[in-house]
């Protein structure tokens, strides 16, 4: 799996979000492509703009601790056509350049922060996490909608 806090990583996820333009079909799933970079643009804002998001209750918290994190933080890679859970379903049409460019950001802002800021770091969703389980999430979440939209 890719380390997304290495430069030469971070840059691969760049170049392939720039291959994508805004008439990009995907091979699987209902989203358009400016829909895709806004659902991926959710995760990052969850850590760097959480304001914008309701934190889970506690036994929703509880649930996704047990059932979701294992799924989500381990190393075996998305099925296709994956549920979505509700707080990441994009469902308006977005700014295809707008998206990107957020996306691309927070790439950039993850990977110079480092997995040292990143481990022990809170979750939103599933308490605190190792760096790795950091990595994984992002990366197999990344690697899973670039695939589905042939990047």
């Amino acid at each position: 799996m890719e380390n997304v806090f290495d430069a030469k990583d971070a840059q691969n996820y760049i170049d392939r979000i720039n291959k994508l333009v805004e008439d990009t079909h995907g091979l699987w799933g209902k989203m358009t492509v400016d829909q895709m970079l806004a659902h991926c643009c959710i995760t990052y804002e969850m850590i760097y703009e959480p304001e914008k998001h309701k934190k889970p209750g506690s036994i929703a918290k509880f649930i996704l601790k047990t059932f979701v994190k294992p799924k989500v933080v381990g190393e075996k890679a998305y099925p296709r056509d994956s549920p979505t859970a509700p707080q990441f379903l994009v469902t308006t049409r977005k700014n295809f350049h707008e998206e990107k460019t957020r996306l691309i950001g927070f790439i950039q802002k993850t990977q110079q922060l480092g997995a040292e800021a990143f481990d022990g770091k809170e979750s939103f969703s599933f308490g605190k996490l190792k760096a790795q389980e950091w990595n994984n999430m992002f990366a197999k979440h990344l690697n899973h909608h670039l695939s589905q939209f042939g990047v």
